[in-house]
């Protein structure tokens, strides 16, 4: 049996996730009361496996502060009866979130008279801190739009095999900010720069006279080789810990040459080896 528990900052895209879930088979339960997690497991989920094979809860800041603080202890009593406990935590830059609030005119949870949007969020991201830190995969929603972000959750936990480590490897432009949910950054700004060279310029890492320019360039091919040799030394590592998500960000200044071509370059590498490799680029998206 399969249970994700989908949790985040509000605005995040929580529902969206859920959505997916839902689309993929899952029965989905927004916003369950953590008091009621471990009866729910032990008196619907186990008592009928056929309906509940694969199910997923959305737990967020409508919860009360003094049921948060003891998730981690729920989650090990789900994990001790066999249970497949997967977290997934959405969270998005305070700007973007702002932002989003701004458009939809809706009213945070945790708002009111004397609790401005903006303390709210601070005061979420600390209720939410004991989810956060036992989850198994961080999305930073921050420049994700809808269609982008269900194939997200597709890619990385709608359809993938759970036995196996599912590694995503990003490539992002510095000029924006370094990705939330990066578990390695890398930074490809000490490569020659195909931005420089006026008939490249319009072009991006995916087309074959970026790619031609960076093969001719020894740094690229050094820097290609040293990460993959230390992804190759720690991943396996990350696999014997239970990890089910790694994120392995390459940023170069603006996010359309050099760390497109490496992430191209690591994803095709490592899909000699695991099976669940999925590439994202932030900038081209």
């Amino acid at each position: 049996m399969k249970l994700i528990i989908v949790s985040g900052l509000s605005g995040s895209g929580k529902s969206i996730a859920l959505q997916t879930l839902e689309d993929c088979g899952y029965y989905c339960i927004d916003n369950l009361p953590i008091t009621l997690l471990a009866d729910f497991i032990s008196h619907v989920m186990l008592a009928d496996s056929v309906t509940y094979a694969k199910t997923a809860i959305g737990i967020d800041a409508r919860n009360q502060s003094e049921s948060l603080s003891a998730f981690t202890q729920n989650i090990s009593l789900i994990r001790s009866k066999g249970i497949e406990c997967d977290i997934i935590f959405m969270q998005a830059e305070e700007a973007a979130l702002l932002k989003r609030y701004s458009e939809t005119r809706r009213r945070h949870p945790l708002t009111d008279f004397n609790v401005p949007l903006r303390e709210a969020l601070l005061m979420e991201r600390e209720m939410l801190a004991p989810i956060a830190q036992s989850a198994s995969v961080v999305l930073d929603t921050s420049r994700t739009h809808y269609h982008q972000l269900r194939e997200l959750i597709k890619e990385q936990v709608g359809e993938r095999d759970f036995k196996h480590i599912s590694l995503q490897v990003q490539s992002f432009g510095y000029k924006n900010g370094v990705p939330l949910d990066a578990d390695f950054v890398f930074d490809a700004r000490s490569l020659p720069n195909p931005y420089w060279i006026p008939e490249l310029r319009p072009y991006t890492g995916k087309d074959q006279q970026v790619i031609d320019y960076l093969l001719a360039q020894p740094m690229a091919a050094e820097l290609a080789t040293d990460i993959i040799a230390f992804m190759s030394r720690w991943i396996p590592q990350f696999e014997r810990e239970g990890r089910s998500y790694l994120t392995v960000a390459i940023g170069c200044t603006g996010g359309q040459h050099r760390s497109v071509y490496l992430a191209d370059r690591l994803v095709k590498h490592f899909r000699s080896y695991y099976q669940n490799v999925i590439v994202r680029h932030r900038e081209l998206n």
